[in-house]
């Protein structure tokens, strides 16, 4: 039902669903998160050069949104499939994998997982992009991870937009 209601509103429905409870308490993760990197990046004794510092609030936008986008469109499908409470162990198990640094994932088993998350999904970019470029100086074969990461991100949103839009065309009501 309240879809139903928010669809009435002259505003992006998207926008309206996506920022409909922020819980700004959580703004305190953001602080306790950026002494953490500072405290870190103290302990290796690694200084950030200044176009890492630049360019690390870019790459975490990339990773809020790629995250936003993967969350975003499991919860539009579920106009399709009724409630599922799959998609929820999906995006449990996706910020799981997402965690982890981008080497762990090698081997027979792993390489497919580090592939898959990273080229098709791209939530290994997500997190792993951002901390290369803050923890030490990005290697040359590491760029095309930066670069893709901007692609990954406009073609997330993008996709993202798509999915709900059709999703909505397909949403008929709760009562029906």
């Amino acid at each position: 039902g309240n879809l139903d209601f928010i669809l009435l509103k002259p505003i992006d429905t998207q926008f309206l669903v996506s920022f409909q409870r922020v819980k700004w308490s959580s703004l305190t993760t953001v602080v306790v998160g950026g002494g953490i990197l500072v405290y870190g990046l103290c302990q290796m004794g690694f200084t950030p050069t200044p176009w890492s510092i630049c360019v690390y609030p870019l790459y975490v936008f990339c990773g809020v949104a790629i995250l936003y986008c993967v969350m975003v469109i499991l919860a539009s499908t579920s106009v399709w499939m009724g409630r599922n409470q799959s998609l929820g162990d999906f995006w449990f198990y996706v910020t799981i994998f997402s965690r982890y640094p981008l080497e762990i994932y090698r081997g027979q088993l792993g390489e497919p997982i580090r592939l898959g998350f990273s080229f098709v999904v791209p939530i290994l970019l997500a997190v792993n992009v951002p901390a290369r470029f803050m923890a030490r100086p990005m290697r040359e074969g590491e760029w095309i991870l930066a670069v893709y990461t901007l692609v990954a991100t406009a073609v997330s949103l993008v996709v993202c937009r798509w999915v709900f839009v059709t999703a909505l065309r397909g949403y008929r009501s709760a009562s029906s």
